[in-house]
């Protein structure tokens, strides 16, 4: 058969493992999943109620202009609703863009290590890959932007960056949207937004009306805690996002995922109080951190990446013997780390007591 070259040789995306696969293999009754940066608080109990008290007719086809959601989300950020696209989550529109705009001859930039999909889609589309190694967990901008020539179609700007969780300030952000070329893309992927609390970060939005070529992606699978129902958003000028809607599949939101992201939006108090509890859950893991001299990078996410001064495989593999899924750095590009998911506040002592022990088991700590 006619394969794509590039497809030869190419892995699908290895997620963190699931809790069943894990309580078989170790013969668990109980194992805690922060491998994911899914919210450990669930969704908001008003989609809970929502679903039980409402039937979809199942023989109709989703609406695929997604109009309930678009003015939802239009009036909650307050853009015009020709300025939204909306995906089958963040992953779908990564490969709407790509899809677009690279093809063989011309090349995108991206930080390194950053979210795996960029290169991914890329790769598949035959564009050159170009990766700019991170400075201190951070995105180096002033790299990236020497990185870009005039092949250049697109730059990615994880912001906060997964999987170190560190953002790019609003001086840094506006210094370099200003001197990149008009005909590249710049896309502003803030799939963390909400989690932000540094006032470095200022709201992106307003870069929409300046620049024609920046185009911010949003999510409702991490702080609204619907990663199960696949609803991403993409905020641009209308030119733009009119441009890439050809792209997207006909009807690539389902009926029950517009519906409930639009009553997970009309609950803020739950993402307020999501945000409160990660805040208190990232505090145990960077006192734990200072506390054993672990390196670890200053999140703005529901996640911590920092070392733990041995094989990262061995860390995983024996937190996972008691319970506790998480991401070796080694899936990640960030060899002797871990990547953890802020828990509950039950979950976050045990998983910290537990790594304790592992580390001293393994000589890494006294």
């Amino acid at each position: 058969m006619k394969f794509k070259e590039q497809i030869y040789g190419m892995k699908a995306y290895q997620p963190g493992k699931p809790i069943e696969e894990v309580q078989r293999e170790f013969g668990l009754n109980e194992v805690v999943k922060l491998a994911s940066n899914e919210n450990p608080f669930g969704c908001s109990p008003k989609v809970k109620e929502f679903i039980k008290e409402n039937g979809i007719n199942f023989a109709i086809y989703p609406d695929g202009y997604a109009q309930e959601l678009r003015t939802a989300v239009s009036k909650h950020i307050g853009v015009e609703e020709s300025q939204l696209l909306f995906g089958n989550g963040s992953d779908d529109l990564i490969a709407i863009i790509s899809r677009a705009l690279l093809y063989p001859g011309v090349n995108t930039v991206m930080a390194d290590p950053s979210f795996s999909q960029y290169a991914h889609n890329a790769e598949i589309e035959g564009a050159e890959i170009r990766k700019v190694p991170l400075t201190d967990g951070k995105h180096d901008l002033k790299k990236m932007l020497e990185a870009i020539d005039e092949n250049t179609s697109i730059v990615w700007v994880c912001n906060p960056n997964n999987p170190t969780g560190t953002i790019v300030s609003d001086e840094e952000l506006s210094a370099f949207l200003e001197k990149v070329p008009k005909d590249v893309l710049v896309v502003l992927d803030e799939a963390y937004y909400e989690y932000i609390t540094d006032p470095s970060y200022k709201d992106t939005l307003r870069y929409i009306e300046k620049y024609p070529n920046v185009l911010i992606m949003r999510t409702f699978s991490k702080a609204y805690g619907l990663a199960a129902f696949r609803v991403g958003y993409a905020i641009a000028q209308a030119d733009l996002i009119a441009k890439l809607d050809p792209v997207r599949a006909p009807f690539n939101n389902t009926v029950l995922s517009q519906k409930v992201a639009i009553v997970a939006l009309e609950d803020q108090e739950f993402i307020k109080e999501s945000v409160e509890q990660n805040e208190k859950g990232k505090q145990l893991y960077v006192e734990f951190c200072e506390k054993h001299g672990l390196k670890y990078y200053p999140t703005q996410t529901n996640f911590i990446l920092f070392e733990v001064k041995t094989d990262s495989d061995v860390i995983f593999q024996e937190m996972m013997k008691r319970g506790f899924i998480v991401r070796s750095g080694n899936a990640l590009g960030t060899p002797g780390f871990i990547r953890v998911s802020f828990g509950t506040e039950e979950q976050n002592s045990k998983f910290l007591s537990l790594l304790e022990e592992v580390l001293k088991e393994q000589g890494v700590l006294a």
